[in-house]
């Protein structure tokens, strides 16, 4: 049996990208280093901080509540909070809101939970059921951007200097790759380890995890024993970020550590593209009153070509 790469302890795990073999302990710290060096890197958080960690009861936002729980400790000034989103998905949401509750109880962290339907007046259900009569999106699109929406307008009403998603290494590279596909240059110059908040309209958003293949957050989640929703979004099989896992994992298991230069590439090439993003002139959706590039926010948009009754979100 392989003998740990850090330490005379038996290994657990053998990392093909790293060339590395961990025990238990040593594989734990590796994880949360990387974390802590991500962190570092791209300058995500200062001392002072009120960070709310969006938390859906997956692993990757579980592992993430674990670990900047603990990281946050160092810092007394600073303080994490967690903010879920309850979609409306039958027989799904449910459990993953009742473990994320759970692990926030566990550590004594402030949680917050809106419903899509307090926010727009519409489950995912609902809207998913409007769409099929000629909607031109996936069930995944239209949750994606109502996800977007409401996760900023609850981290400026529970007054979050930063917004920290679990989006891990796979998520950031599937979504570059589906850009390339559709030929979406803005969408290009969104993705990022840290997305810039402009002039108190939207929070600053920051990926910890993002520098983290899915399998490795995976197993840290399973060796520190956190309870996490391992069933799939029923939706999820619809959309074309399924084949574009699937072509990816592929390519990984072929050549092992692609994932993460496809990553440093599309940050190369985000760099080439300037910011052009930033300079457009925000101003409010003339339903929701919230900031946007055009007269009309995307989300009161997709609602309104459902055919779906427009209002502010409840929560303002």
């Amino acid at each position: 049996m392989k003998k740990c790469t850090f330490c005379i302890k038996e290994a657990i795990y053998f990392r093909p990208y790293s060339g590395e073999s961990f025990c238990r302990k040593c594989y734990i710290k590796s994880i949360e280093k990387n974390v802590t060096h991500t962190i570092t890197k791209y300058r995500m958080f200062t001392p002072n901080d009120r960070v709310a960690i969006a938390v859906s009861g997956g692993k990757d936002s579980l592992s993430l509540l674990c670990i900047l729980n603990k990281i946050e400790k160092k810092f007394p000034k600073s303080e994490v909070i967690a903010i879920t989103i309850d979609e409306g998905i039958s027989n799904y949401r449910s459990e993953a809101i009742k473990l994320a509750d759970e692990q926030c109880q566990t550590f004594g962290i402030e949680h917050h939970t809106y419903s899509f339907k307090e926010l727009y007046g519409y489950n995912l259900d609902e809207i998913v059921k409007a769409s099929e009569s000629g909607g031109k999106l996936t069930s995944c699109s239209y949750c994606g951007i109502l996800r977007r929406k409401a996760l900023n307008l609850i981290a400026k009403k529970v007054n979050a200097s930063k917004l920290a998603t679990g989006h891990n290494l796979d998520d950031e590279v599937q979504s570059m790759v589906m850009n390339l596909l559709r030929g979406d240059i803005d969408q290009m110059r969104r993705i990022g380890s840290v997305l810039e908040g402009k002039k108190n309209r939207f929070v600053e958003k920051v990926k910890p995890l993002c520098h983290l293949p899915e399998k490795d957050v995976a197993l840290y989640a399973y060796l520190k024993k956190v309870r996490f929703q391992s069933i799939s979004c029923p939706y999820m099989e619809t959309s074309m970020r399924s084949d574009v896992r699937q072509f990816l994992n592929d390519l990984e298991t072929k050549h092992a550590g692609i994932k993460f230069n496809i990553f440093q590439t599309f940050k190369k090439i985000k760099d080439k593209l300037g910011n052009e993003e930033r300079k457009k002139n925000i101003k409010n959706c003339v339903i929701c009153y919230e900031p946007t590039s055009g007269k009309i926010c995307r989300s009161c948009n997709i609602l309104s070509s459902l055919g779906l009754e427009l209002q502010k979100p409840k929560l303002l």
